[in-house]
Order: C-alpha cells, then structure tokens, then sequence
C-alpha cells in the first residue's frame, strides 16, 4: 500500500504533465479514447466518492468556526465565474456549443484540486475544504440554476435534468464516500492515499474522451477557445482575491478564496454537456482542466515563495 500512496502522490503532484500527455495523444489517436464518452459520467461519480471519502464532519464544522469566509467563497464561486463565463461569451460573440460550454464550466462548484493547490500556497486549506464542501452540496440547486439563467439564450436548458444529473454524479457519490468512511474507518483511511491516482487516471481520461471526440472543433476553434479559458480561470483568480482582500479576511484566507473561485469542477462540465447538449459544448471543460491545474500551482509556486 506504502508504493501505492507514494505513486498516487506523484501522479498528484504531475497531474498537469499527464493531462496534456494524454490530450496530445487522444487528438492524434482520438479511436483510442471516444469509446470512453459513454462512462464519463461514471468516472466522475468515481472521483466524487473519493472526494466524499476524505470529508469528515470536522470539515462540515469549520464551515461553523468561520462563516463569514465560507460564505464569502461560495457566493464568490457562484457569481463570479457564471458572470466572467457570460460577459466572455458575449464579448467573443461565440456559437451555442461553445458558448454553453464556457458557461457550464463557470457555473460549477470548485473543482477537487483546489484543497491540494491552497495547502501549496500555504493558503487557508481548512477553508478551502468547507467550501469546496458547502459548493458541492450546494451545486445540484445552484448550477442548474444558473445554467438555466445564463445559457438559456443560446440552446434550451432543462433545469430538472441537469438537476438529476448533478444529484446522481455528485451528491450521492460524494454523501456514499462520507458513510464509506464513517462506517469502514480505518480501512477508509488507509486507503484514502490512493485516492490521487484513482482520481488523475479518471480525469485525464475523460480529458482524452473529450478531445478524441471533438478534434475537428479544437482544430477550427482551439486557440480562441484556450484564450477564453486562460482569461475565465485568470480573472476568476483575481478578482475572487481581490474580493476577500477588499473584505479584510487575512492573507491565507484570501488566497484559499482566489484558488477556489479560479478552480472548477471541469470534469462535471464535460459530462453535463455530454449529456445535455452537444460535445462541442464539452471542450471548454477538457481545455480548463487543462489549464487551471497549470495556473493553480503556478500561483501557488509564487504565493510559497512570498
């Protein structure tokens, strides 16, 4: 098991490197990974049952040790990137696909990595984790919500399926992995370590599904869709701390609020618009998670240092 950890601790610690591995390979060889579309969703559920098996009621507690601060980040998570999303959809006056794409990335909660990237940045990670916990809970109402509100103009949105599907590929795989280790707790916790690697292996696949499936979309649109998506993540984790910082919450607290608003939950964006929509519309999702788990230890790498 000792080996196991100390792989899925590297395969964590060079996430990015395997992402843009397996994109490159998937778009010259996308037969090796559009068989996998089918089972995103599945594979998401996977890694929401780990996410589920490191939170403890503890983390639930912090959210009442610090509310102010939680609520701040939830409500920034869930304002600020379905706006950015919006406005830069308009701006770049974007199709539909593409358009909802970006938005469903907006409108998630954090995504899984965010706790890794704010404990690197010597961030608030106690924070971190009850928000990405508050925001998860909170994404079967909020995201088809605002899904329904903002991309509503260009293609029909059906709030009750997308609230179904988030219910079944978040919540009851993430409330299934709490009583998983509530009720098997050591064996739980031995095999918590392992949950990186489950969690890598499951996301740079679905990344892999989404370009082999979409090459001829990357190819006419790749460049101009990455420069939303740099620009989406960018200015999410800037004003998300320029926010805490207007509020006054304390350095560790603001950069733990900047790297959850900046980092989303992208593979539940591509499996939302797999499901619901088009799978053009998922390429942003493959692109951001691309991306954020570049810029996220980027700037954790800067705020170690300061």
């Amino acid at each position: 098991m000792d080996s196991i950890a100390k792989v899925s601790h590297f395969a964590g610690k060079t996430f990015a490197l395997w992402v843009v591995l397996i994109g490159v390979i998937a778009f010259f060889i996308p037969s090796g990974f559009v068989w996998v579309t089918p089972y995103i969703s599945l594979l998401l559920g996977v890694i929401m049952f780990g996410m589920g098996m490191t939170l403890t009621v503890e983390d639930f507690k912090r959210v009442a040790k610090q509310p102010k601060s939680v609520a701040v980040g939830v409500a920034a998570q869930f304002t600020i990137m379905p706006l950015l999303a919006f406005g830069l959809a308009k701006a770049f006056q974007l199709s539909p696909e593409i358009a909802v794409g970006v938005i469903l990335v907006g409108c998630c909660p954090g995504g899984t990595a965010s706790n890794v990237i704010t404990y690197l940045a010597k961030g608030n990670t106690a924070l971190s984790v009850a928000i990405t916990s508050v925001s998860t809970v909170a994404a079967p109402v909020l995201t088809p919500a605002l899904i329904y509100l903002f991309a509503s103009e260009w293609l029909d949105v059906s709030f009750s399926s997308l609230f179904v599907s988030i219910i079944q590929v978040v919540l009851v795989p993430v409330i299934l992995g709490i009583a998983a280790r509530s009720i098997f707790k050591e064996k739980v916790k031995k095999a918590v370590p392992v949950m990186p690697l489950v969690s890598v292996i499951a996301i740079v696949v679905i990344v892999g599904a989404v370009v082999g499936g979409n090459k001829e979309a990357i190819i006419t649109s790749g460049v101009l869709i990455f420069t939303i998506v740099v620009l989406h993540n960018g200015l999410g984790l800037l004003i998300g701390f320029g926010l805490a910082k207007a509020l006054k919450l304390d350095f560790s607290s603001q950069k733990a609020i900047s790297i959850e608003v900046g980092m989303q939950n992208s593979g539940l964006g591509a499996a939302l618009a797999i499901a619901h929509f088009n799978p053009a519309a998922a390429v942003p999702s493959a692109l951001f998670s691309l991306w954020h788990n570049v810029s996220g230890p980027l700037a954790a790498t800067i705020w170690n240092r300061k």
